[in-house]
Order: structure tokens, then sequence, then C-alpha cells
């Protein structure tokens, strides 16, 4: 970057790194321009409407679109904010109240911070960047501070922008809906505007806070890519503007949307991080430092290094018609097959037998379980296993105390109806009130010790957004308060349980994000636990998320989102590549299936640490054809789990081969699954050999027909 005449920052270049030198100023271009603003009256060259910025505003002759916003009481909206000083530090400071990335020590990260002035809208703007020792990792972020006499109110503030000289790229985001989230989306770059977004108060089933520009050449290990991820979990804008000059300016941050944010003398304002990653080894070198990044310096605490527990969730099982002693049965099978955590989900609280009622109302229901959660907390431990529990804290339902008592603490606007959505409201977690009261009520139910795990969903958009109560000025706040309200229960309960593990869940993947992440280590991928469908959502995560964040369950057929009926070890197959467990009533399975459940757990037991800290590379697309495969590779590259999926059976085909990636080309492994040794370098070029029934080989042991999977074990050999 630069400073440019008029004091303002220009940005020089992003990339590859290239040889150091004193100055890189020559990258700097100008040129007159018919019809182009110009900053100075005498220089005709010097237009920011064709000049790569660093943190671009409005109202000094750029036309594109501004990084912030600052509305003065005067109603003018230019701004101009020049360079003043900087400071260059070893570590990487916090972000008050917001989630980000963090160092463990000093020497791991630089940050740089960029002092820059508006004398007069009487502002200070400080840009931050950490920039990693050992990882192609830039983070960023803007906090704006009201130094002036007079108030002022920001009406955009995103987390960075980002300058390109060139428009040859396809944009990569991962889109979808309920249960069939973070599908893999690819198109090239054209004039005008392309973005992603979220305005429904979280960051989506529909679109994740992550894009991704790679050159159209490109592919899973070559080829340059830049990957963009914002560390939040509210309304979110994601945007690349190609002008008709052929110059890229993409954005990211909190969306404009909704966002009015009032600043008085000496009030700040600090914007979520936006982490960027530069690979030349194309997608699968980006997603490994994301991985790398996300679970070692974003997840953090008790349970990050951890190997996560096996565990039974009873929602599929019995949703919520059940008793205590329904409920034991089911953890006695689970305890006999080796699972090590029992769930109880929802219907467990006020009078919860069905989705009407009860949100808000954390107790529990004595008539289902008549010694309440101790009691039956209790008799799971004596069984040898946790214990977790459901809660939906930022939900409320009309039919319940909390209702009754503080109708007030439900966002939605008092003189006209308000939208339902699953029979239930949100609270307004822009009170501190609020969140203090449902903090309290969840620490009654953890405070015995009883429980090991909670499972915090989220099943409702804000779709009516006002706070009761407040002021017009405070309305234009309370989208991003609401997720600071939640960030601030999860900072205040994992703090008080630390060595409880807490597992997001929003209607599956809603708010599968990384805010979320630094304090649940894992999160709930989707409801659809079809086999086939997780296949494609668990690799669409992957593009950002590590295994380690991916709750992966095996559940009853038929499928219930789907109606499939996908094989035991094809659903077994997809879930191990996360944290793993079960959704189901194992006293109904067949004798030959609870052995293989046996199999199964012994199997993720002695390689959960393989894959959940692995290094994970994605082989072949589902988004591209009848098959799937991938890999994760111990550090060492001594050992190595693959996955095969093939969805329908082809009739006659040809031989096949599987190429796979990430060993050391000179180590001699054993292949177990085909039961033959190879050299890693015959196995990432030649491939292993998959050619089975469908391709001729009558004689061939592997189980034919549709919802095919294998599994393949590869070890190094002394």
């Amino acid at each position: 970057m630069t400073c440019l005449p008029n004091g303002q920052m220009g940005q020089l270049y992003y990339g590859k790194r290239i040889r150091h030198r004193e100055s890189f100023g020559h990258l700097l271009e100008f040129a007159h321009r018919d019809m182009a603003p110009c900053v100075y009256e005498d220089d005709t060259t010097f237009s920011l409407e064709h000049i790569k910025q660093e943190y671009p505003g409005f109202g000094t002759g750029d036309m594109r679109y501004p990084a912030y916003g600052i509305r003065r009481e005067n109603g003018s909206r230019v701004s101009s904010f020049v360079y003043k000083n900087h400071i260059i530090q070893r570590g990487k400071p916090e972000l008050p109240g917001l989630p980000a990335t963090y160092v463990e020590q000093d020497e791991e990260a630089w940050t740089l911070k960029l002092y820059l002035d508006d004398p007069v809208a009487g502002m200070e703007l400080v840009l931050f960047y950490t920039i990693y020792e050992k990882m192609p990792v830039l983070t960023r972020s803007a906090r704006f501070v009201c130094r002036g006499p007079e108030p002022v109110c920001l009406e955009r503030a995103m987390s960075l922008s980002l300058d390109l000289p060139d428009p040859r790229y396809q944009m990569v985001d991962l889109t979808g809906a309920w249960c069939r989230e973070r599908y893999v989306d690819c198109h090239g770059l054209h004039q005008g505007v392309q973005s992603i977004h979220s305005m429904r108060g979280h960051s989506s089933h529909q679109f994740n806070p992550f894009i991704c520009l790679k050159r159209p050449d490109a592919g899973e290990d070559s080829g340059e890519v830049i990957g963009i991820s914002l560390v939040y979990s509210g309304n979110f804008l994601a945007q690349a503007e190609v002008d008709t000059m052929d110059t890229v300016r993409v954005t990211m941050g909190i969306h404009p949307e909704g966002f009015d944010w009032p600043l008085c003398p000496g009030e700040k304002f600090q914007t979520p991080e936006a982490v960027m990653v530069y690979s030349g080894d194309g997608l699968n070198g980006m997603s490994q430092v994301f991985h790398q990044l996300y679970r070692t310096r974003l997840a953090r605490g008790y349970w990050r290094d951890r190997e996560r527990p096996i565990l039974i969730n009873n929602w599929e099982a019995t949703f919520m018609d059940f008793d205590e002693d329904k409920i034991l049965s089911i953890a006695d099978k689970a305890r006999e097959l080796g699972i090590e955590l029992f769930v109880l989900d929802d219907g467990w609280f006020g009078k919860r037998d069905d989705d009407t009622t009860s949100l808000g109302d954390w107790y529990p229901d004595l008539h289902k379980l008549p010694d309440g959660i101790t009691g039956l907390a209790g008799k799971i431990r004596d069984m040898g296993m946790k214990f977790g529990l459901w809660f939906e804290p930022e939900m409320v339902s009309r039919d319940s105390r909390l209702y009754r008592a503080h109708p007030d603490w439900m966002l939605g606007s008092t003189d006209r109806p308000v939208c339902t959505g699953r029979h239930q409201y949100v609270l307004d977690f822009s009170k501190d009130q609020v969140v203090e009261y449902i903090g309290d009520r969840m620490e009654e139910i953890l405070g015995d010790g009883g429980v090991s795990y909670v499972k915090w969903d989220m099943n409702r958009s804000i779709s009516d957004l006002f706070s009761a109560g407040r002021d017009a000025q405070y309305q234009g706040t309370v989208y991003h308060r609401q997720i600071l309200g939640v960030y601030k229960l999860y900072d205040r309960l994992t703090r008080s349980f630390p060595h409880v593990l807490f597992e997001s869940c929003a209607s599956g993947g809603a708010r599968f994000d990384p805010g979320i992440l630094y304090y649940a280590p894992q999160g709930w991928v989707s409801d659809d636990t079809d086999g086939v469908e997780r296949v494609k959502i668990q690799y669409g995560t992957s593009l950002v998320y590590p295994l380690s964040s991916m709750g992966s369950h095996v559940s009853a057929i038929p499928n219930h989102q789907t109606q499939r009926n996908v094989p035991l070890a094809a659903r077994a197959a997809a879930a191990c590549f996360g944290t793993f467990g079960y959704e189901l009533d194992l006293n109904l399975l067949a004798e030959e299936e609870q052995y293989q459940v046996k199999e199964q757990i012994r199997f993720m037991k002695e390689h959960r640490k393989l894959i959940q800290q692995g290094r994970f590379y994605r082989l072949i697309s589902p988004f591209e054809g009848n098959e799937a495969a991938w890999i994760v590779v111990s550090e060492d590259a001594d050992k190595a789990i693959a996955a095969y999926f093939r969805f329908l059976q082809p009739v006659n085909a040809g031989f096949k081969r599987l190429v796979l990636k990430g060993l050391n080309p000179g180590i001699m492994y054993r292949v177990s699954g085909v039961d033959y040794t190879a050299y890693g370098d015959e196995l990432m070029s030649a491939g292993l050999i998959l050619s089975d029934g469908a391709s001729g080989v009558r004689t061939s042991p592997v189980p034919q027909g549709d919802y095919l999977s294998r599994l393949f074990l590869v070890e190094a050999q002394p």
C-alpha cells in the first residue's frame, strides 16, 4: 500500500509473495481520462475513480462502492480519511466483544495498525492488519472513533476492501437452503456487481459468509486462489464489483441494510474480522490453510485439540414423545455398543409436548423426567456415559411463562402483527437484561456439573426487526446488537463451564460460520442426515471449515428429509468424516446392524484423531457426476483414510482407479479394503484400483448397488 498525493491510502499489490524492494511506488499509475472527477484542479491525472485503494470512501471522486459510509449532523456523506501514522507490533490484539482469530505467542504474527484521520468530520479510522508468520493469512478489520465535538452516524462499515487489477477470476461461494446448505457454486466475474448476503439476522442457510476468487485454470491442487471469510454470525454482504475499466473491488462485512450506528463524541465502533487466504496451490491449498487456522487459532478452549466424544442424540428416535424409561432404554443400548455421550434433545422443559409452547421456560418437565435433569444425568453417568442437553436460548413461545411476564422482550413491532416461524419468536438479545436472564436460567441447569455437552439451537430468522421501548435512533443498531448479545451469552457460559463441549446448531446449518466456531468448536452441519446429501454438504463445507467442526450423525431410514434408504455402511462412511454420532433408536436395529454400529464406533475411536486433526484433500466432487471422494492424511503422511462414494450403480462400466493425494512418494503403503501394497507415488499417479462388479469384475467382493461407499485405510509399512 502507499500514501496517495491527497493523503488517502492507495493499494499497490496483493497476491503471491514477491521479492522485497524499498518501494513499490512504481506500481501506482496515473492517467488523464475524460469525464474522470479529479482531486486537484491542476492535475487531471489524479482521479480516485481509476486508482486501487485500501479502504475507499465516498465523495472524493471514486464512483465505485465505498468501504464505509458516514453521515454527519448536517447531512453530508462526504468523507476523506488521510494518513496520520502507523504502528507495527508483534502479536495480534483482541477485538473487544467480537470473536476473532488469535495467537498463543506474539512471535506467531505481526500486526499493522494504520491510523487515518478525517479532521472535517472529527473522525479517526484505525485499520488493523495481522499477517501470520507461518501461514499465508492476512486478517483485517476497521475501528471508527468519533474524536470531534459533533455526533456522526455510520451507515456502512465493511471489514475489508480489496482492489484487484483485472477481472479474470471465477467467484466461488457456498449457497443453498435448509437441508442443502453450502453447495458449491462457481461463476465467472462480469461487469457490474455480483454478491451474496444475509439479511435474516444470522449468517443463513442460503449463503455462507465466504467467497473465493480463483483463476479460471485453478483447480483443487494448482492455480491462484484468494479466499475471504468473515468471522461474524449476523447479517453480512460479500460482493465483487467489476467496473468498465475491468478492475475488481471486493468488499465484505456487515450488511448495510438495516445498519445505522450513531457515534457520539468519544464512542467507537469495531467491525468484525475478515480473514484473507492466498493460495498458489489451488482450492485444496486454500482450504488447508483455513482448516489449520480455524481449528487451532479460532476455535479455543478445553475441546479445541481433544478428540470429540461419540454421541447419540434421541431426536429422530423419539422427537418430543418420550419419558425417562424410553430415554434410559436407548442410552443403555448405546452404552452396550460403545457410545460415550447421550444427548437429550428438544422436549425436556416446561410443557413441551409439541413446538407450540414453552420456549423460554428452562425448567424440567417433571411429568416426563420425575427426577429432573439432575436425576437423569446421574443415571446416564452411572452407565459410564457423559450427558448432554439441548437448548434454544434465543427464542420464546407466546405460550410460556417468560412471554407472559415479559412480552416486551420479544423482537417485533408493537403496532402491527408479527410473523411467526415454527410457532416461535425471537428474544431481544440487544437488551442486556434478556441475555442475563437466559444466562441465569441456563447456569441453574448446568451448574450442578451433570451436563457435559450443550447443543445450542436457533430455529428462527429475524423477520420483524423492532426493539420495544427503544427510541428511533436505536433501531438501526439492533441487528448488530442482537448478535453481540449472542456472543455475550456464549462467552459467559463457555467461561463459566470451560469443560462443557458446546455444539452450535441453527435448524442445521443456518449459522455455521467462523463467529460461532470461536465459542463452539463444532456445529451441526445440516438437519439433512441422508448419506448421499451429506457427502455434498460436507464436501462444500470443507472449502472453509475443518472436519473437527462438522457435527455429523448416522440417522434412521427411510431418511426423514429425503426418504432414501441408504445402507448403514454408507451413512457411517459419510458421518465419520466429522465429529460422529448417531440419531436413531438403536434398539430397533437388527442384530447384524448393531454389530455394524459397534464396529463403526470401534473404527472411529481408533482413527478419530487422524480424521479430526489430519490434512484433508478433496479428490472427486459430488457436484460434477455420480461419485465423490476425499482423503485425510496425518501430518507425517504415515497414515491416511480415503473415502469413495458412488451414488447410483452403473452398468458395464470401465475399469476404475482413484488417484490419492498427500502421501509420501517414497513410502510403501499397505491399503486395507483392497489389501495390496504400493508406493505413495504410484497411489498418487497411477491411482488405487477400484474396479468392481460394475466394471465387469464378477469375483469382486465389494457389495454392489446404489449408494456404494468404500473406506480405505492407508498405512506406511515398516
